[in-house]
């Protein structure tokens, strides 16, 4: 009954008010962004800064996490692009096409990696790449209800569509070329919520790419995503107008990528292998359908509350240690979650490392003699947590080092980019023999990154789990 009386009172709005298509006001919002130019970001500046930024979606086939581990078709691609550049790839999520254009604009992204059609889009200062792939959208019904078999039967339905997305646009288009007229509601769910939403008969209709609807009826018999609402077509990224040298190799990259066998097999992997799709996005240890890391939560979240860390933050450590795996060795001898030395399970009474409950807790006591170290040292939090990262994978005595050779060097003692420029040069002799410098020869390069890939991880951790 509650969702009965749920439909009838969006129909009776619905009645009432209406749902035009009209991009007018989307139109002035989009125009209010071209009154100054985009911001002068190109390829050369890109390099120059280290990274990439992409917008991407969280979704099962573009990104998403799984047992910890980053996943997703567009994620897979901007990460061999950002190694073919030598460059980090930093992602933001967002399904609102007007605001990823916003942070294209800006210089907030660099790449809006989404399936852009050759449509309106192109006129809002970006170029499109030569086309990434093509795509169509379908209709998702429950076969149970009213289901239909023909466009024209949608008359006077009603068909929600994520908002922000270009799926309104296309309804539009249909209504217009079969001379039909239906509802059309943008909701804030995203296109995964909308989909089970229609399993569960809580709404009747909505649309989405073809693959997403293929990997959710892989699954659910019941729904019926037979009926394409737009024939299949090209799809391409977006980049600003004003950035021809990175439009330039993108064209270049996705050229030889449509020729790549390893391509094929990535393409294969989230689109036509359905099953092992499906059941990765709808794992309880899936950003999408869950709200887990790991099975050691837990565990994990406990220690964090020792530590006053964010518990996400504590798992992109055991991440890049261990993979969560309880077995995990390395070659150097650290074993178990966190990856302990002899040496610290000793000293944290650890007796089996291989125990996950023991392993955290001699991880953590070990972080908390860090914090305490660089506590006066390095006063502000979020600072100074990555100068104990970078401690617990080099040694504190070789951070210090570098702490001490930014203080002879009149920098920031205080700025973990500062400390870390000398942490770098701890393997040249010029540095590394400076009579201040204790713990001499280091990899200081590796402990910069390994500290910069869990800081990447936790980021993606907070945008796509909750705390």
């Amino acid at each position: 009954m509650k969702k009965i009386g749920t439909k009838f009172f969006i129909l009776l709005i619905l009645t009432l008010f209406g749902v035009q298509c009209t991009f007018f006001e989307r139109e002035i919002k989009m125009k209010s962004l071209l009154v100054e130019g985009p911001v002068l970001i190109d390829l050369n500046e890109i390099k120059q800064r280290g990274y990439i930024r992409a917008v991407v979606e969280n979704s099962s086939t573009s990104y998403y996490i799984y047992r910890g581990r980053r996943m997703g078709y567009e994620f897979e691609l901007l990460r061999n692009l950002a190694n073919t550049l030598g460059v980090r790839l930093h992602l933001i999520i967002k399904s609102d096409i007007q605001e990823a254009y916003e942070l294209l604009h800006t210089g907030r992204a660099d790449i809006i990696a989404m399936n852009l059609g050759n449509s309106s889009e192109k006129n809002i200062n970006a170029s499109l790449t030569q086309p990434i792939g093509e795509m169509s959208t379908v209709l998702v019904q429950n076969k149970s209800a009213d289901a239909v078999d023909d466009k024209r039967e949608l008359n006077d339905k009603t068909v929600f569509v994520q908002q922000g997305t270009g799926y309104k646009e296309k309804l539009c288009l249909l209504q217009e070329q079969e001379k039909i007229n239906f509802f059309i509601v943008e909701s804030g769910d995203d296109k995964e919520s909308l989909v089970n939403k229609v399993l569960n008969k809580d709404i009747d209709f909505t649309i989405v790419e073809k693959p997403v609807a293929l990997v959710n009826a892989t699954y659910h018999d019941e729904l019926d995503v037979k009926l394409e609402i737009s024939e299949k077509s090209k799809v391409s990224w977006a980049v600003r107008k004003n950035a021809p040298d990175l439009l330039k190799i993108l064209d270049t990259w996705i050229e030889k990528r449509n020729k790549s066998a390893y391509f094929k097999m990535l393409y294969a992997k989230y689109f036509l292998n359905s099953k092992n799709s499906y059941f990765r996005s709808n794992s309880t240890f899936s950003s999408i359908s869950g709200n887990r890391i790991s099975q050691f939560d837990e565990l994990i979240k406990v220690g964090a509350d020792d530590l006053g860390w964010d518990w996400r933050l504590l798992a992109s450590l055991v991440y890049k240690e261990s993979r969560f795996d309880t077995t995990a060795l390395s070659y150097a001898g650290a074993t178990g979650l966190l990856q302990l030395m002899p040496v610290t399970l000793e000293r944290y009474g650890v007796e089996d490392p291989n125990d996950p409950l023991e392993s955290l807790r001699g991880g953590v006591n070990y972080l908390r003699y860090l914090d305490k170290f660089w506590s006066e040292r390095v006063p502000e939090t979020n600072e100074r947590i990555k100068f104990i990262l970078a401690s617990y994978n080099i040694g504190h005595g070789h951070v210090q080092d570098a702490w001490k050779l930014t203080l002879k060097y009149g920098k920031n003692i205080q700025s973990w980019k500062d400390v870390s420029h000398y942490l770098k040069l701890k393997s040249d002799p010029q540095f590394y023999l400076d009579p201040i410098v204790k713990s001499g020869y280091a990899k200081g390069h590796l402990a910069v990154s390994y500290v910069e890939d869990i800081m990447l991880v936790y980021d993606s951790y907070r945008a796509l789990v909750k705390p």
